[in-house]
């Protein structure tokens, strides 16, 4: 079952919602309004970023945010209505790293399910080592493999597209990985590093 707060009132018009099987044959449980009859239909959450690399190195952000303050992550997000995927990697790229890059193709695609979320990560080359982060961003720095913090990687869905990443340069070929997470067993959050460093 998905972490997400239920909807418990109508968008449309307001009154409290009822949850239970709709009336055209539908097999799912869902938030029906009884006073407009709106049916709200909840959907799985896109978040899409990019693998910024130069060389042997991969640029990463440290987190100036919360969820996961003072944690290191991929250049990604939420994204928004009337941009492809790939539109919204390069938005996000641009305004966690404010880093120069042409777009590669498809790396990774998470799927998430206990958030209801797919995150999807595009292969991006790096013009230029001058970066410019924006304010959710502490400081943005390239990594080689041996030099990553894996211990203070944000999100497991960067983690894992990390290690393919590195996995896949080691072998020469780049492929496209589909990879579902699992709930984790244990908690959901560990300690916050003790120090972080200052913006750059």
């Amino acid at each position: 079952m998905t972490s997400r707060a239920p909807v418990d009132f109508c968008r449309r018009c307001g009154s409290k919602v009822e949850h239970r099987l709709p009336d055209d044959g539908d097999t799912k449980i869902r938030a029906i309004c009884p006073a407009c009859h709106t049916v709200h239909y909840e959907n799985p959450l896109n978040v899409v970023g990019t693998v910024p690399f130069l060389d042997d190195k991969v640029l990463l952000c440290l987190r100036n945010i919360e969820p996961r303050k003072g944690y290191w992550t991929l250049p990604a997000g939420f994204m928004e209505l009337d941009e492809t995927t790939g539109q919204g990697a390069a938005r996000e790229t641009d305004e966690e790293a404010g880093a120069d890059i042409t777009m590669g193709p498809l790396f990774s695609l998470v799927n998430v399910p206990h958030v209801g979320q797919v995150h999807l990560f595009y292969l991006a080359q790096l013009q230029s080592t001058e970066f410019n982060p924006g304010w959710e961003t502490m400081e943005a720095r390239l990594f080689s493999e041996a030099e990553i913090p894996w211990d203070e990687i944000a999100f497991r869905t960067v983690k894992v597209t990390l290690e393919r990443y590195f996995e896949d340069r080691k072998r020469g070929v780049f492929d496209i990985h589909v990879i579902d997470l699992e709930a984790p067993a244990g908690p959901l959050v560990t300690p916050k590093p003790s120090t972080a460093p200052t913006s750059s």
